[in-house]
C-alpha cells in the first residue's frame, strides 16, 4: 500500500496538465488528482488560442463582402453584432471545458475545484484548508498578462478580458507590437474599431523573420492600423479627471501592476475600460484620448504564492519554474511543464512536455523535452508560420542562401486587392539543409504546419525541389524557387 494518497498530484487545469494527468491515469493505472482553481482548459481554451482564433475568423468576413463583388457576388455589407458572436463564443468555451472535465472523470482522475499551493515536497494544501500528498507533483499553472510600471495602468485592460467586454470600443490603444498585440490589432481592425499601436521598439513582432515583420507591419498599416513604433506610454488617466487637474498620484493603486499584484487585478478586469474615456501621453509626447488602453506587454508565469523556493524549488528571473530537460526542479519529487516554466509558450509544447514527463516517470522511458524545430502561427490578417531559423540567426550561424519570394496571389490579384504574400526558405550553403522557412499569407498557419514536417526532417532544398508543384497555389513557390534572392 502506498505511503501517499495519490501517485501524482498536478497543479493546474490547462491543457499540459489534463494530457499528464489523463495518461498517468488512463494508460499507466496511477492514481491521479488534479486541482484548478479557475476554468478547466486554461488560457489556451477559455482566455488564449480558441477564443482568439474565433475571434480571427469573425473578423475576416466584412472584407470578404467587398472582394466577393469582384467574382460576380452581389452581396450587401452587413454590420458585426458582437453580443450574438460573445454569446455563441461562450457557449463553445462552455462546450470545451466540459469536454476537459469528461477526459479527466473517464480517466478516473479525481478533481479539486479550488487553488492548491505546495506545503512540502509531498504535500499539497487545498484552499479549503485540507491537504493531500503524493508521490509526484505536477506544476502545470501556466501564465497571466501583466501591466506595465505606468501611473494609473489599472485603467486598461489585458488580453484576458477582451473576451469578457459587454460591448467593442469605437477606439482602442494597444500598448505593445509582440504577436499578442499584433493578433489583437488585426482582430479589432477588422471588426471595425479605430486601433493604434504603440510599440518601444523600431520594428513589430521582434524576434521573427525581419522581412516577415515588415511585411506584415505593411500589411497592418495599409488595413488602417495606426502604428508607431520607438513609442512607449508614459503617463494615462480618465480624461475627466486630465481635465480637471484632479489625477491621482502615483500611488500603489495607481502604478502598473507588479507580478504579486496582478492576480488580484485581473479580478476587476472586466471593469476595466468601463469607466469613460481614458487620456494618454505617448514618449514621443502626443497626447490623444481613446476609448479603451490594451496592454499585451508580456506575461509571468503563476508561482506567486505557491510555496514553491519555501520547499526548495529554484525560480528564475522572470520567476519561472527551473527545471532540466526531464521538466523535474530542484527538488526531484516536483515537475513542472507549459508556461509556468517559461520554455516555449506554446500549447502543443506544453502537451508534449507532460507526454514527455509521464514517460519518464511513469512509463520508465525517460524522455527529454525536445524544444527543437517547434513550428507556430501568428495569426494576424494576413497569418504568419514560421519554422526553424531566421535569416538573421541562421547568418550568424554559418553562410546560407535565402529563397523568397513576394507576390499577389490569384484570388488578391483578380480583386485588384494590394495585398502581398511571402514564402521564404533560408537554406544553408554547405549541407543545403533547409534550416527555417516563413511564411506571411492566409491560411500560414496551415501551411507551416505540414512544411514544419519537412523542415523536422532535415530536409534539403534539392529535395524541397524535387516535390512537384501543386498547381494554381501560392505555396507552389516553396518548391519552385530555383535562384537564391541573396546570400548571407
Amino acid at each position: 500500500m502506498s505511503d501517499f494518497d495519490y501517485d501524482l498530484f498536478v497543479i493546474g487545469g490547462g491543457s499540459g496538465g489534463v494530457r499528464a494527468a489523463r495518461v498517468a491515469a488512463g494508460e499507466y493505472g496511477a492514481k491521479v488528482a488534479l486541482a484548478e482553481e479557475d476554468r478547466y482548459g486554461g488560457t489556451c481554451v477559455i482566455r488564449g488560442c480558441v477564443p482568439k482564433k474565433l475571434m480571427v475568423f469573425a473578423s475576416g468576413y466584412a472584407e470578404l463582402v467587398d472582394e466577393a463583388k469582384c467574382f460576380g457576388w452581389d452581396i450587401k455589407p452587413g454590420t458585426f453584432d458582437w453580443h450574438a458572436f460573445k454569446t455563441r463564443l461562450n457557449n463553445e468555451l462552455d462546450r470545451l471545458e466540459g469536454v476537459y472535465r469528461k477526459l479527466l472523470g473517464n480517466s478516473d482522475v479525481e478533481t479539486f475545484d479550488q487553488r492548491a499551493t505546495i506545503k512540502d515536497a509531498h504535500t499539497v494544501q487545498l484552499a479549503n484548508g485540507e491537504t493531500r500528498t503524493a508521490k509526484h507533483i505536477l506544476l502545470a499553472t501556466g501564465g497571466r498578462p501583466v501591466r506595465p510600471d505606468v501611473p494609473n495602468a489599472h485603467l486598461g485592460i489585458v488580453s484576458d478580458d477582451i473576451f469578457h467586454l459587454e460591448s467593442l470600443p469605437k477606439s482602442i490603444l494597444i500598448v505593445g507590437g509582440g504577436y499578442i498585440g499584433c493578433e489583437f490589432a488585426c482582430i479589432l481592425n477588422g471588426l471595425g474599431v479605430e486601433v493604434t499601436m504603440y510599440n518601444r521598439a523600431a520594428q513589430i513582432l521582434r524576434g521573427f523573420d525581419d522581412e516577415a515583420r515588415g511585411l506584415i507591419a505593411e500589411s497592418m498599416t495599409n488595413a488602417g492600423v495606426d502604428i508607431h513604433c520607438g513609442t512607449n506610454i508614459v503617463e494615462m488617466a480618465l480624461e475627466s479627471e486630465h481635465e480637471a487637474g484632479t489625477m491621482p498620484s502615483n500611488s500603489d493603486a495607481a502604478m502598473g501592476a507588479t507580478a504579486a499584484q496582478s492576480n488580484e487585478l485581473n479580478n476587476c478586469d472586466a471593469r476595466a475600460g468601463t469607466q469613460g474615456p481614458i487620456w494618454v501621453k505617448a514618449s514621443n509626447g502626443a497626447e490623444k484620448v481613446f476609448d479603451m488602453v490594451l496592454f499585451a506587454t508580456g506575461r509571468a508565469p503563476n508561482t506567486d504564492g505557491m510555496g514553491l523556493e519555501e520547499v526548495g524549488v529554484s525560480l528564475g528571473r522572470r520567476q519561472e519554474v527551473e527545471v532540466d530537460e526531464y521538466s523535474q526542479s530542484g527538488v526531484p519529487s516536483i515537475y513542472a511543464i507549459g508556461d509556468v516554466t517559461d520554455r516555449v509558450n506554446l500549447t502543443p509544447v506544453a502537451i508534449r512536455e507532460g507526454m514527455a514527463f509521464v514517460q519518464t516517470v511513469f512509463g520508465g522511458n525517460p524522455t527529454p523535452v525536445d524544444h527543437d524545430l517547434i513550428p507556430s502561427a501568428v495569426f494576424t490578417q494576413p497569418e504568419f508560420g514560421t519554422v526553424g531559423l531566421t535569416e538573421e540567426q541562421a547568418a550568424e550561424q554559418e553562410p546560407v542562401e535565402i529563397y523568397s519570394a513576394s507576390f499577389r496571389p490569384m484570388q488578391t490579384a483578380f480583386a485588384e486587392k494590394n495585398k502581398r504574400v511571402m514564402m521564404k526558405l533560408i537554406v544553408s550553403k554547405e549541407t543545403r539543409v533547409v534550416l527555417g522557412c516563413h511564411i506571411v499569407a492566409p491560411n500560414a498557419g496551415e501551411l507551416i504546419q505540414l512544411v514544419g514536417i519537412a523542415v523536422k526532417a532535415g530536409l534539403t532544398k534539392e529535395q524541397f525541389d524535387a516535390t512537384c508543384a501543386v498547381h494554381p497555389t501560392m505555396s507552389e513557390e516553396l518548391v519552385t524557387m530555383r535562384s537564391p534572392t541573396r546570400t548571407a
